[in-house]
């Protein structure tokens, strides 16, 4: 993984699929600064579950740019310990968030968002 990379959750890429001026999403700036921008296996379900037939190819275009990262059986133990400790703060987010989050920990990468509140609540995540 190259030092300067970047993990990114889907707020962002839904951002860059909306905008109808591409040069103004946040993703566009993002990768001019960072050598590599990379997502969790997990994002790319939710994208492809979330795609038209009309939209994959635009998926497949722009992730073919994007360094995809398996969530792995590091990552489920990181999930299960992040869980644990979000209980015993009577706190919980999204198990897809969850499974994200714990991918930027398991990398060692910062994580950027456009929703921060899904992840404020994990100590141990470096969030942009």
């Amino acid at each position: 993984m190259a030092d300067n990379t970047l993990m990114i959750d889907t707020t962002l890429l839904i951002d860059y699929f909306r905008k109808t001026d591409k040069t103004n999403a946040k993703l566009v700036q993002l990768s001019r600064q960072y050598e590599q921008i990379a997502i969790s296996s997990v994002i790319e379900y939710e994208v492809y579950s979330g795609a038209t037939p009309a939209q994959i190819s635009f998926w497949q275009e722009l992730l073919s740019e994007i360094v995809v990262l398996p969530f792995d059986s590091k990552a489920a133990h990181i999930a299960v310990d992040i869980q644990q400790q979000l209980k015993k703060l009577r706190k919980s987010i999204e198990t897809a968030d969850l499974f994200i989050a714990a991918t930027a920990i398991a990398n060692n990468l910062t994580l950027d968002t456009l929703n921060r509140k899904h992840f404020d609540k994990i100590e141990q995540l470096a969030l942009l």
